[in-house]
Parts: structure tokens; sequence; C-alpha cells
């Protein structure tokens, strides 16, 4: 007998940023295309709560705090909805804007996929998959699923794709990191639609593969720093924020693609500097942790539970 009872689930994926990459789209197999690259997962990201009540008919809908569609995401959910007649109310809570180079759609695609995926009974690899497939044709990203779904810290993309057709690797960061918003969103849907664009990303991608074969923290920002230099992409602002910030003893650079900054202390001193600088300068920034791990599910709470009302930070 099947159990007319309303099942639920509540997931959390990490965001994420890139410091460098280069795509890599030539793949037959839809898997397999995204980028290879560098980057970092964070603590914060997104959080999807998924409740599916059998009934009669097929009824879906997608919401979420930011009171806007959320396209990516209700494919998502469409494509793993259970089959069986009912309704589907999926909601999420982003814990840091979107279209800022934060990676969040990924990051919303992957909690949903998750959530939804436990309550219609199908697997990881399934969620994972769906997720991926979401964010590339819907141009959230270029491989912001593959960055996160292998764990937290520091990510390392060797082959393009979602393993087993990727290959990724995770080194956990120890410290805190700095992120900071100073302008609208960029159109990164039709930057990565540009072939122009693209072949400039790969140009001052250089050096990439020695990072990939050698990875180590250092090397990595070091290499960010110099990608974002070499492809131009910050504005006038941003560019300012950034050499500020490298002024203070700090690795920054642009979070791709946002009007956005990553920045990495290089000691005590330096971070008090930046501490300082920020808070008089009137950006909104946060400091926060790499992530400990990757996307997962979470027990589902009383509305007092973190769970269910995650934190969101001042970059809203």
């Amino acid at each position: 007998m099947v159990s007319e009872r309303s099942v639920r689930a509540v997931a959390f994926a990490p965001a994420h940023v890139t410091g460098i990459f280069a795509p890599e789209l030539k793949a037959r197999d839809p898997r397999a295309r995204g980028s290879i690259g560098a980057g970092l997962a964070l603590e914060l990201g997104a959080f999807a709560e998924a409740e599916f009540r059998p009934g009669t008919g097929h009824a879906l809908r997608v919401t979420s705090d930011l009171g806007i569609p959320v396209p990516i995401s209700t494919e998502v959910a469409h494509r793993l909805r259970p089959s069986r007649g009912g309704r589907l109310l999926v909601h999420l809570r982003h814990e840091l804007p979107v279209g800022q180079g934060f990676g969040m759609s990924a990051a919303a695609a992957v909690a949903t996929a998750l959530a939804v995926a436990r309550v219609a009974g199908r697997t990881r690899a399934e969620a994972i998959e769906v997720a991926h497939l979401a964010d590339l044709f819907g141009r959230g990203g270029l491989g912001g699923v593959a960055s996160i779904v292998g764990g937290g810290g520091l990510e390392f993309r060797r082959r393009g794709g979602i393993p087993p057709f990727g290959e990724v690797e995770h080194i956990a960061l120890e410290g805190t990191l700095f992120v900071g918003v100073t302008g609208p969103p960029l159109p990164s849907p039709r930057l990565l639609g540009n072939d122009r664009f693209l072949a400039r990303v790969q140009v001052a991608s250089d050096g990439l593969d020695e990072l990939l074969r050698h990875p180590a923290p250092t090397s990595f920002f070091y290499l960010s720093e110099r990608f974002t230099d070499r492809l131009g992409l910050a504005p006038r602002r941003l560019k300012r924020v950034l050499r500020e910030l490298r002024a203070r003893g700090a690795w920054a650079g642009q979070a791709m693609f946002g009007q956005s900054f990553f920045a990495r202390p290089k000691g005590p001193a330096s971070r008090a500097e930046i501490v300082d600088w920020l808070e008089r300068s009137g950006l909104r920034a946060v400091e926060l942790a790499p992530a400990s791990r990757g996307p997962h599910l979470r027990r589902p709470g009383t509305a007092q539970d973190p769970d269910r009302r995650p934190r969101r930070s001042q970059l809203f």
C-alpha cells in the first residue's frame, strides 16, 4: 500500500568562488563538459527544503527567499520529482547573493537536487547529474556543481565535468578569508556564451596546467590574482578595491563572475589591516571560513532549527 503521508527533506550545498579556470566544452557527453580550474568552497551556501504531498495530479512549486524565479533549480525539481501523483513544494534559502561569482546557482541546484531526490527515492548520483546538466545548459556556470560535490576547502578541477567523467581534488584550507561586493551582478550567462570572451579566458589562464599538476594554496592565490589582472573583467571600482586589499598584505582576486572579490590575509597583521579598512570603506563584506565538507542532507527541524533558518550574510 502506498503511503499517503507527506515526506520532507532539507539539503545544504556550499557556495564557491572560482579563482582561475579554462573552459572544457568539446566533450560529446555533456556530463564531461564544464571547465578545469581551481577555486574555494565556502562555509555559506544554499539550503533547499522539499516536501512531497501524495495526491492526485502533478503539481510543482519552487520558491525562494529572493522573491524571483529560480529557473535552474526549478528545472532540477521538475526532472527529479516523484513519478506518482502529488504536490512537490521546494523552498530555497540563499546565504550569499546570486549573480556575484559565488556559485549560488550551482549551490541551489545541488541542494534542490539532493532534497528532491530524497523525497522521490532517487540516488545521490542521479541528483548530482541532473544538477550539473541543469546548471550547464541553464548557463549558471561552467563547472560549479563539479567544484563542490566532492568536499570543501580548495578544489582543483583536472578534467571537466562531474565525476566519474571529471576529476576534482579537494584540499583542506585552514583560517578565514573575506568576500565582498562592489557593484551589481555581471551577466555571466552572456559572457559564457561568447566565444571571443572564452578565448580571452584561455589565454589568461596560463599557468593553470602546472597548478593542477602541483596543487598548493600559495600557488592558487598567486595565479588567481594574475588571472584576474590578465582577464581584465573587473570594473574600475573593483580594481581599486583589489589594489587596496593587496596593499594591506592580502591575496585578492575577482570572484568569477561578479563585481565581487575574495581576499586571503597573509598573516594576523594583514587581517587586522583589512578589517579596519573594510569597516572604514563601507563595503558589503563578510569574513568566513572555507567549507569543511561538500553538499549534504540536513535534519529537518523546528522553526528555530538552524537547518531551517540559515544565516544570511550582510552582503545582501
